[in-house]
């Protein structure tokens, strides 16, 4: 029986608490969750509640191709869309206006289903409070839709640094496996929860196991108390496990909800 829990996808006496993962494939091992019928994003959003598109980060999509990703699912699912590697990678966000403009024309058509922007940096990126003052002024100049940023050099995670990105309503991710020195001790745009699970020990490939997720699940519905938007994306998708953890921690959550 699928694990279609629709008090998950729109707020209630607390935030909404999305679960989802990087892409919408379905894998033989998680079939008999999901219906039978239609594309594999349709199956995928009858039961999960957002997805993150990671395909916009190498290559751009057409504004149509947005639209019918749009149409085919319902009205209370989410997409998390990331930004493409020529922003945030190759032009390390300087001078981005015209590439900023192109990509959100086009992933805008996802319309009211648009839930998060993710932003994810490089490694070899450190903060430059210029730089990230230029970008992110810019970025919110376009779209008041929610951001999400996950940087992985550690000169993002000072005070100055959670500062700034407060001020232009930006929230970090909170990432696992975390990189070093990467921890957030200063929360920036409190108004949103990003979780990104990459699998750990072994990155994009390691299952994470029964006692995590139940521990997931409590960390989760207890953030959402206090913030209108809880995301969680499993990335862990290189050996199959994304979505069996997903459907876990959903039906954790659902638990949560009863107590």
């Amino acid at each position: 029986m699928p694990y279609r829990l629709p008090h998950l996808h729109k707020p209630g006496p607390q935030g909404a608490i999305r679960i989802g993962c990087a892409g919408w494939g379905l894998s033989s091992a998680v079939s008999a969750s999901f219906p039978h019928e239609g594309t594999h994003l349709e199956r995928y959003s009858h039961v999960l509640t957002c997805v993150e598109i990671n395909s916009s980060f190498y290559k751009p999509h057409r504004e149509q191709t947005y639209a019918n990703w749009a149409q085919s699912v319902p009205e209370s699912f989410r997409f998390s869309v990331k930004l493409p590697k020529a922003i945030t990678h190759d032009a390390r966000l300087v001078d981005t206006e015209s590439l900023l403009d192109e990509f959100l024309q086009a992933a805008g058509q996802l319309g009211d289903k648009l839930g998060c922007w993710l932003v994810q940096l490089p490694p070899s990126l450190p903060f430059d409070h210029d730089v990230a003052e230029a970008f992110f002024k810019a970025l919110r100049e376009r779209t008041t839709v929610p951001v999400a940023c996950e940087a992985r050099e550690h000169s993002w995670f000072s005070t100055h640094a959670a500062a700034l990105l407060k001020a232009h309503h930006i929230a970090y991710v909170d990432a696992d496996p975390i990189p070093d020195e990467c921890e957030i001790k200063h929360r920036a745009d409190a108004s949103l929860v990003y979780v990104r699970l990459h699998g750990s020990p072994e990155l994009y490939k390691s299952s994470y196991d029964y006692t995590y997720l139940d521990e997931l699940a409590r960390t989760l519905h207890n953030r959402a108390k206090k913030t209108p938007e809880v995301w969680c994306i499993f990335d862990n998708t290189a050996e199959g496990h994304a979505q069996p953890n997903a459907l876990h921690l959903m039906e954790r959550l659902r638990i949560h909800h009863k107590v």
